[in-house]
């Protein structure tokens, strides 16, 4: 018998890997902000998170953020409104309008990255 994913199940999960990404996220940015305690380090530090694989960092950060704000907002439409008829459409609203802020945000981040910036 092979297991079936279910929409529910597949929100449910990425709603609870976001989130923890997020407070990992947040643990190590307090961490690496504590550390800061001249302008020498603060420079060596911030040509680190300029280099290109923190920026596709920021935008996983990004991207985490969005999805769960968004499928925050589709948990209260579904738990305390008329949602739960059309948990699914919802779901795969939250999963394009996910992709199209993710998109729209990255842009400014990933040009520094290809030479856009400055």
């Amino acid at each position: 018998m092979r297991f079936h994913w279910y929409t529910g199940q597949v929100a449910w999960v990425l709603h609870r890997i976001s989130g923890l990404a997020i407070v990992l996220y947040l643990v190590l940015h307090i961490w690496s902000i504590s550390k800061l305690t001249d302008p020498t380090t603060f420079d060596a530090e911030m040509d680190l998170y300029s280099k290109p694989l923190f920026k596709f960092g920021e935008v996983a950060v990004l991207a985490a953020c969005v999805f769960h704000a968004l499928n925050g907002i589709r948990i209260l439409l579904v738990d305390f409104a008329a949602g739960a008829r059309y948990h699914k459409p919802l779901f795969y609203a939250v999963l394009a309008l996910s992709v199209v802020v993710i998109a729209v945000g990255a842009v400014p981040i990933l040009k520094h990255v290809f030479g856009g910036g400055g």
